[in-house]
Order: C-alpha cells, then sequence, then structure tokens
C-alpha cells in the first residue's frame, strides 16, 4: 500500500520534477510519507516510518546523506507548490517565524499564498542576522523570486503586519502596481492631501474609524484606514487600494499564521528539529510545505467528494481541510485501504 501511494506522489513529481531519477523520487516520496505519517521532522522519526529491508540506521544514514548532497530548484518547488492552488490571482502574505536551537538561530521570511483559511509557501529565505527584522531588499528579493516564477499578472494582493515597511520596499511594490496592505506601528506620521502632518492620535481623537485616500506615509503616497482596538492599541493600515477596503484585505494575513501553527504544534512540529544551518533547513522546509499542501488537498477532496465536514454550533467546522486531511491519510496508511489512492491524484 504504501508503494501505492508513493507511487501516486511520485506522479506529481513527473509533472514538476524535483528530482531527476527514479530513486530520487522514491526517496522524497517515503520521506514525506514518513512525515506524514509520523507528524514529526527528527530524522530518526521519519525513519521509523520508512518501510525499508535496512537497518533502522541505514535509513537514517541515508535521509542524512540526502540532506547534506541534494540540492533542491526552488524555482520548481514553487511550481510544484502553485499546483496545490486554485486558479486565478494569488492572495500572498509575507511574514518572518523565528526560534532558537541552543546557539542556532532559526529565522524564516516567507511569503505564502491564500488557499481557504491556510497558506501555501511559495518562497522563503533563512535569514543570518541573530534573528533581527528582515530588510527591505529581503523582502524585494524575496518577492521578485516568485514574480520570476508566476510573473506580475498572477498577484493579486500582498498584506504584511507592523514589520513590513520601509520605503524601498513600498516602492518596489508601487513601481510594479502591486496590490499591497501593510500594517504599521502607530507611531508613524501622516501627511493629508491640505500638507498637514498628524499623528493617528490627533487623528482618531474624536472617532472610533477614519479613512483617508491619499495621504503620504513613509514616504509613499497611499490610502489609510486608522481604527481603534479594544485593547487600546490602533490598527493603522496603508495601501494602494480604496481606504475603506484596506480592513478586508488585512483579514487574508491571518492565513500565514495559520500556517506557522501548522508547521509546528498542530502539524509537524518544526522547532523540535534537530537540523543546524539554513541551508539543510531550508530544504526540510520543501517537505514540510510538500506535506501541508498534499493534507490541505486531501481534506478539501473529502469535503467536496465524500462527506462534508460537521459544522459545530460556534459556526466553525469540526476540523480544519488540513486536519481532516492529514488524519484520513495517517488511518489509511495503517488501514491499508486502497480507496485513498483516489484522493492523491491532481
Amino acid at each position: 500500500m504504501r508503494k501505492l501511494i508513493r507511487d501516486e506522489i511520485i506522479k506529481i513529481f513527473d509533472k514538476i520534477p524535483l528530482a531527476k531519477n527514479l530513486s530520487r523520487k522514491k526517496f522524497i516520496g517515503d520521506f514525506l510519507i514518513g512525515m506524514l505519517e509520523s507528524r514529526k521532522v527528527q530524522f530518526k522519526e521519519i525513519a521509523l516510518h520508512i518501510e525499508s529491508e535496512a537497518t533502522l540506521e541505514s535509513v537514517e544514514r541515508r535521509i542524512q546523506a540526502f540532506f547534506k548532497d541534494y540540492d533542491f530548484d526552488y524555482r520548481q518547488v514553487c511550481l510544484l507548490l502553485l499546483m496545490f492552488l486554485p486558479k486565478g490571482k494569488l492572495q500572498l502574505s509575507i511574514d518572518r517565524t523565528e526560534w532558537d536551537f541552543g546557539i542556532y538561530q532559526c529565522n524564516i521570511l516567507m511569503i505564502v499564498a491564500k488557499n481557504g483559511s491556510i497558506g501555501i509557501p511559495l518562497y522563503w529565505e533563512l535569514l543570518d542576522n541573530n534573528s533581527g527584522n528582515s530588510n527591505c531588499k529581503d523582502r524585494c528579493d524575496l518577492l521578485q523570486s516568485i514574480v520570476d516564477v508566476i510573473g506580475l499578472d498572477r498577484i493579486g494582493l500582498i498584506v504584511g503586519d507592523r514589520e513590513f515597511i520601509g520605503i524601498q520596499w513600498l516602492k518596489y511594490l508601487k513601481d510594479r502596481q502591486i496590490n499591497f496592505c501593510m500594517r504599521l506601528p502607530k507611531n508613524h506620521l501622516i501627511t493629508l492631501k491640505n500638507g498637514a502632518v498628524c499623528s493617528i492620535n490627533d487623528l482618531l481623537s474624536h472617532q472610533q474609524e477614519r479613512y483617508f485616500e491619499t495621504c503620504l506615509v513613509d514616504g509613499i503616497w497611499c490610502n489609510t484606514m486608522l481604527k481603534k482596538l479594544d485593547n487600546k492599541d490602533f490598527l493603522f493600515l496603508i495601501g494602494n487600494l480604496p481606504a475603506k477596503q484596506l480592513g478586508n484585505l488585512y483579514r487574508h494575513r491571518w492565513c500565514i499564521e495559520v500556517l506557522f501553527q501548522t508547521f509546528k504544534q498542530r502539524g509537524f512540529d518544526l522547532e523540535t528539529t534537530h537540523i543546524k544551518g539554513n541551508e539543510k533547513l531550508s530544504k526540510l522546509l520543501v517537505f514540510v510545505s510538500i506535506a501541508v499542501a498534499i493534507a490541505l488537498k486531501t481534506g478539501q477532496y473529502l469535503h467536496q467528494k465524500v462527506k462534508m465536514i460537521k459544522v459545530k454550533k460556534h459556526g466553525y467546522k469540526a476540523n480544519s481541510f488540513f486536519r481532516k486531511g492529514l488524519d484520513y491519510i495517517r488511518v489509511n496508511l495503517k488501514r491499508q485501504k486502497q480507496n485513498f489512492i483516489a484522493t492523491c491524484q491532481m
């Protein structure tokens, strides 16, 4: 049964070749199955779920050798992950996640495309800056990598949180006519069309929410939404779309938060990896990203074609598409059900 499932995964790789020879393709398929079944990223845990006549130690050594010697073509990785996304314009989110393992600091800058309530990774960069923020060049280079693969016309929007500011970055987006919605820290000033320079406190002194078209913020002409929040904070959004749309557009950013949770505690415990080194960790992210995409697509298929996920009284689904798909894959790897194959087919 595992061989059949692996062969179906290999068929995906035949469309977008992550590896040229069959042996590599089989290894990638086996590793993905081991990751999906174990819900772990540690090599030993995955090796325990890879069927092989070799000893466990030999399987681990093979995994170590792959991560040491094999180089992914990340353009091909991006194209493969695009296969799991709906056709049409992409809603992108940019964010950063970090954690420490001993003295090694993992700092990932990532751009994802929204697929329902979760994001599918397209490109990422491991930053070597002591867990500091990304800079404008980091962001521009990362987004340009995606543009080089899919073109500007495929991008419908990019959303980012308060880290993702700076004139070089915002000018990059405006000059290429990429729709954007970014949140700014509350201490940034706004120059209105009449020339008045105001703080967010000034503009919201008597109102809960305000919208401004064509104002100057951080050296960029843009539209602005300002809103008081219940926790005494402010929502300060800028973008090149109508100001009254920015609040709804900013909600798209949540998909990358859901993805990071899925990478970590809710999915594959990525933070427990013992990998040290940006190059190897980036390769591991390829596997985790594909595993998330496979589980998500399986869950969507089951919901649409087999049985809808129940909606609880509070209005939310009992399980996410990702969790539904992941549980189904894991159960059927154990039960050896043949009908699982249909859900893997692209």
